[in-house]
């Protein structure tokens, strides 16, 4: 004959109350109570997680990973640090508290090759090791919804795949979007054409940007009748935007390019380098971006571009320096490879004049080496000795090695 005068030890409910009545050994518990208490201990366990997240993340800790692999912008490094970590102290502030705090997006500007999307790169194995996914899109790629290309809503589904679509994780990740410059208003275009790429993808990212709750398709990212749909919520999405904004600088020249006229006239010459940093909302606006978006990335960082020594730097001090690449592919085929510092100034120097910048150092490298790397397996052991006048040459000399690992002849 079953009990019903059992009832929860907890919040006293008679058997007869509750759906389910679990037996301990001196005890009961009610369905509504295990409840009740696996939400507490949820909420216990997300707050504690988010707390050793901002403590491991600070952002001395993570400018010093950024510093590790990329060479200069110091400034960028510390916006970026600064941003991500009050990301994750606004998600505990939200949690515990009253006031909410709204989220802190980040544009960067700057020129190709000054180190905007490796800063990501490192960003996303740093933060891979806490369990926070940090997902990358091209805008390039970006078309309205309806028309051929990838909805907007595909930037939310990269995150969700790199969060193993756990809903939860995602919510609370990083999106980066490269190129965004390249969805900025088509100047001159024809006002009876739709802009799908580049103004009708800047109306629909609004959304996104500001938090509302997205339908994403598990299966391809754009909306299928029938199709399987996640609900994210983007409130609490981080979005990093990032752009190379070619011809932005001409706009920034213009509008501090002040002439005055007559005998005693005096025309300002004001340089073009580094104006980046002179940005202001309205040289966005002019360059294409449309106002509403531009308000929904609060935080502007330039970038400038990489100079001789800097680029010096980025051949041999990052963990993955180019230099460092090259010696161990080298010493794989049984070779040695050496490079003065004359040389390292000098493929610097060919980097700058190619207007490549960093990306550009592969490519010089490359040019200089490519027909002893050809010839390599016939010459070994030797070593590949690399000077000034060889990266000019774009001819190494190739020394034989004796038993003992010195050069000889």
């Amino acid at each position: 004959m079953e009990h019903t005068n059992h009832h929860c030890s907890f919040c006293g409910k008679n058997r007869l109350n509750v759906k389910k009545l679990i037996a301990g050994s001196q005890a009961f518990i009610c369905d509504e109570c295990v409840l009740l208490s696996s939400e507490i201990l949820s909420h216990e366990k997300k707050d504690d997680f988010l707390s050793t997240e901002i403590a491991l993340l600070s952002p001395k800790k993570i400018k010093e990973e950024l510093d590790r692999y990329v060479v200069g912008q110091d400034r960028a490094k510390k916006f970026l640090s600064v941003v991500v970590n009050n990301h994750y102290k606004r998600l505990m502030l939200n949690t515990n508290s009253e006031i909410k705090d709204s989220k802190t997006n980040l544009l960067m500007i700057g020129p190709t090759s000054s180190g905007k999307t490796l800063m990501i790169r490192v960003l996303q194995k740093m933060m891979a090791k806490h369990g926070i996914p940090v997902a990358f899109s091209d805008a390039t790629t970006l078309t309205e919804a309806g028309y051929v290309g990838d909805d907007v809503e595909t930037v939310i589904l990269r995150l969700l795949q790199e969060a193993d679509f756990n809903v939860e994780k995602a919510q609370r990740g990083i999106v980066f979007i490269d190129e965004i410059d390249k969805i900025a208003v088509k100047a001159g275009g024809s006002s009876m054409a739709r802009d799908v790429s580049g103004e009708g993808v800047q109306q629909a990212l609004l959304g996104l940007l500001q938090g509302k709750v997205a339908s994403v398709s598990v299966q391809s990212g754009r909306k299928q009748p029938g199709g399987e749909t996640v609900q994210i919520d983007t409130t609490d999405i981080l979005f990093v935007c990032a752009g190379a904004f070619s011809g932005l600088e001409e706009i920034i020249y213009e509008r501090n390019h002040v002439d005055t006229v007559g005998f005693h006239g005096n025309v300002q010459k004001k340089s073009k380098e580094k104006s980046y940093e002179k940005v202001e909302v309205d040289d966005l606006i002019k360059f294409g971006m449309i106002p509403e978006f531009i308000g929904r990335l609060p935080v502007v960082v330039t970038l400038n571009e990489l100079t001789e020594d800097q680029l010096v730097e980025a051949l041999t001090c990052p963990k993955n320096a180019l230099i460092k690449q090259y010696e161990n592919l080298f010493e794989i085929n049984g070779a040695k490879l050496t490079i003065t510092n004359d040389a390292l100034r000098e493929i610097a120097r060919k980097a700058l004049a190619k207007k490549v910048s960093a990306r550009g150092l592969k490519g010089v490298m490359e040019e200089i080496l490519q027909d002893t790397m050809f010839d390599l397996e016939d010459q070994v052991p030797c070593e590949v000795f690399v000077d000034a006048q060889a990266v000019k040459d774009c001819k190494p000399i190739v020394r034989g090695l004796g038993r003992s690992g010195t050069a000889r002849g």
